[in-house]
């Protein structure tokens, strides 16, 4: 099994739907432009978990349905949703669709995620989205500006992840503090390697804070010696000390 797997899952999941041709066309691409995206690393933090396999197909499935949504919302905030001729008006409907498609496959039996973990990863989901709104408003960015937007569309969006995914295992207590860390460093890291105007239009001392703040939640990462993490940790690493050198 593999995030492979789980993307094959999530298709079939999609084909029990009997959706319009078009609908089911118009998620389809949702699913392409998303993938693999998390896949590896849900299948992997899933098994360094001890996940059975039906449940962490179950989790894997209905949080990647939650991740398309949302990327998916964000392509069409930037302008990169070139998959659909007409975006504005089929990505909300694609994104509403995916969105209860994720609720409803983690609510299945199979799943075994518990009432508590489905209502705190859906708060902190709503969290993670709030700061969207200071970034589509954005005219100047500062070092405080980027870290209220990274900590939530990156850091409570994974917290909230690995919270459903990691209900009831032995890292259920670690799932917040991991995602937090893992999505503040990761989005730092993909800001610098990117250029993205976030990070590349502050003042030098901003971008200095910005990339110390970065390392410390990859070395916060490091010292939670998972397994799962290691490859995320392998694309991270290298990019963050090139910039303050």
């Amino acid at each position: 099994m593999s995030g492979g797997a789980l993307y094959q899952e999530a298709l079939r999941v999609l084909r029990r739907l009997e959706l319009p041709e078009e609908s089911e066309h118009d998620v389809l691409a949702a699913l392409e432009a998303a993938q693999p995206g998390p896949l590896p690393l849900f299948y992997e933090a899933g098994a360094e978990a001890g996940l059975e396999r039906p449940v962490l197909t179950a989790r894997g499935v209905g949080l990647f349905f939650n991740f398309c949504a949302g990327n998916l919302a964000d392509d069409l905030i930037d302008g990169d949703c070139t998959y659909y001729d007409a975006p504005v008006r089929v990505a909300p409907c694609t994104q509403f669709l995916l969105q209860n498609l994720a609720w409803a496959t983690l609510a299945e039996p199979r799943a075994h995620v518990p009432l508590n973990a489905l209502e705190e990863s859906a708060r902190l989901l709503a969290q993670a989205a709030g700061p969207q709104a200071l970034e589509v408003r954005a005219r100047e960015w500062s070092a405080p500006l980027f870290r209220r937007v990274a900590e939530g569309i990156a850091g409570r969006q994974w917290a909230a992840y690995l919270r459903v995914l990691w209900a009831q295992t032995r890292l259920e207590e670690r799932a917040v503090s991991v995602g937090m860390s893992l999505g503040m460093a990761a989005h730092v890291a993909e800001d610098i390697r990117s250029r993205d105007t976030r990070f590349t239009s502050m003042p030098a001392s901003d971008r200095l804070t910005v990339v110390t703040w970065g390392r410390q939640a990859a070395e916060a990462l490091r010292a939670e010696d998972l397994r799962c993490l290691d490859a995320a940790l392998r694309r991270i690493e290298p990019i963050l000390p090139e910039v303050e050198s």
